[in-house]
C-alpha cells in the first residue's frame, strides 16, 4: 500500500474547502486545495495527484465541462464528486458525494476509491 496519498480538493465554498482540507490532513493524506476548475488545472500541472475530490457547480471551469475535462485530460486519476446540485436519480461517470454530507462518511468513500483498509 502507498504511503502518502495526495487528493486536490476543488470546492467553491471557502469554509467546507477548509474543513475537508483540514480534516483529511488530519487522516494522514497531503492535501492540495482549488476553488475552481481552473485553479484546479494549475494544482493537477504541477503536482502528483492520486484523487480529485471536486464540487461540481462552480463558477469558473465547473459543471459538464469540467466533467468532460477530467474524462479526457485525468482518466488515470480517480475521482469523487461533492454536489448538492446533481440529481441522484441521473446517471453520472463519477461517484458522487450529496451535500450535505459527513466527514466520515467522505473519508469512508476516500479510502475505498484509493483502496486502502
Amino acid at each position: 500500500m502507498k504511503e502518502n496519498y495526495s487528493i486536490l480538493i476543488i470546492e467553491d465554498e471557502d469554509s467546507l474547502r477548509l474543513n475537508i482540507k483540514n480534516f483529511l490532513v488530519n487522516a494522514g493524506f497531503e492535501v492540495h486545495v482549488a476553488s475552481e476548475g481552473l485553479g484546479a488545472i494549475h494544482k493537477l500541472i504541477d503536482f502528483k495527484i492520486d484523487l480529485i475530490v471536486s464540487d461540481y457547480r462552480m463558477d469558473i471551469f465547473g459543471g459538464n465541462y469540467w466533467v468532460k475535462f477530467l474524462k479526457k485530460f485525468c482518466s488515470d486519476t480517480k475521482v469523487l464528486f461533492i454536489s448538492g446540485f446533481l440529481n441522484p436519480n441521473e446517471e453520472f461517470p463519477f461517484t458522487v458525494i450529496y451535500k450535505p454530507f459527513d466527514l466520515e462518511d467522505l473519508l469512508k468513500n476516500i479510502k475505498t476509491v484509493l483502496n486502502i483498509n
